[in-house]
């Protein structure tokens, strides 16, 4: 996995948490239902891009 998808993909998740606790503190849920989703799709794509460097390897 190259270090700018991770860096990315990083992001994304952390992007997402924040969006999720900042919904939470203000009781908008929208807001932390968007940070949820955000989060899970960037922890996703990293597992995805560490399943495929398990099979280069």
């Amino acid at each position: 996995m190259t270090i700018g998808k991770t860096i990315a993909h990083q992001a994304e998740a952390t992007r997402g948490a924040v969006k999720k606790i900042f919904g939470r503190a203000t009781g908008n849920t929208r807001l932390r239902t968007e940070g949820r989703v955000e989060q899970a799709k960037g922890n996703a794509k990293q597992s995805g891009e560490k399943f495929k460097d398990v099979f280069r390897r």
